[in-house]
């Protein structure tokens, strides 16, 4: 069972409800705890923030490929609510890539997942040179986490383009706070989950009946490219990189309301 952290009510919190759960699942390296300032702005909602395995208070549980770990999330979630609970499911990166595979492999068939939200999550890889070049980067990135001091890794980690918006002040407030994080555990999700063994999911994600909503940040130049293209509905926030909810939780929570209440009503 992962850890999670909810906000249903303690009093018989499998009772099923038409009002929607949010189920918040996060990025490499982080945590629940990356969704707090998000959730102050969406209080009006009942909320599960998942830790995924090898990470947070999940650090020693594992899992060999994206369906283990679905099937960890179905577990986790069905010991708090009732199995047509609504569910809007909103991951982040890893989380997102992880959420979307769940909705379009069908990987959640007991949840009631009415509702997809995508925060800067990859589709997936096409031709197989760039599966085979993703794999080996992954991997040496795996070799480090598992073998050097992790804020020495980190430090490297967040030089990556993709992180190109964050300032020195933002890079190394991230490097503490993700140094908790037991390397060889990120190393083994890391190859779990790799992209270079996802599934291209757009056109399943499509057709999977689940409404979807993607975000980027408007300085997130790779991923807000993604989202123009997807042919999904998607919103760009305004001042944000790569990671919308930590630079921007307010409007981030904003889209989301926006979009449940339009969902939903």
């Amino acid at each position: 069972m992962l850890y999670s952290q909810s906000t249903l009510s303690l009093s018989n919190p499998r009772v099923p409800s038409k009002e929607p759960v949010l189920v918040f699942l996060h990025g490499l390296l982080g945590s629940s705890e990356d969704w707090q300032q998000t959730q102050t702005h969406l209080q009006d909602y009942q909320s599960i923030r998942i830790d995924l395995p090898g990470h947070g208070m999940s650090a020693l549980n594992s899992c060999n490929n994206f369906r283990e770990c679905c099937d960890q999330i179905s577990d986790t979630l069905l010991t708090q609510i009732a199995p047509h609970q609504p569910i809007v499911l909103v991951g982040y990166s890893l989380g997102g890539r992880i959420a979307m595979t769940g909705v379009a492999l069908n990987y959640f068939p007991s949840l009631n997942i009415q509702q997809l939200i995508v925060e800067g999550g990859n589709f997936g890889l096409v031709s197989e040179a760039e599966k085979q070049a993703r794999l080996d980067n992954d991997q040496q990135w795996a070799t480090r986490f598992s073998s050097e001091p992790i804020e020495q890794v980190l430090s490297d980690w967040y030089q990556q383009a993709v992180f190109s918006s964050l300032n020195h002040e933002q890079r190394q407030k991230l490097i503490a706070k993700r140094s908790a994080n037991l390397g060889q555990a990120v190393a083994n999700m890391l190859m779990a989950t790799s992209l270079a063994k996802q599934d291209y999911l757009l056109e399943a994600l499509k057709r999977s009946g689940v409404a979807t909503h993607y975000i980027c940040g408007e300085k997130d130049n790779k991923f807000s490219q993604l989202a123009e293209r997807s042919g999904l509905s998607f919103s760009q926030v305004a001042k944000a990189g790569h990671n919308v909810h930590n630079e921007q939780p307010r409007s981030f929570a904003e889209v989301v309301t926006t979009q449940i209440q339009t969902h939903f009503n």
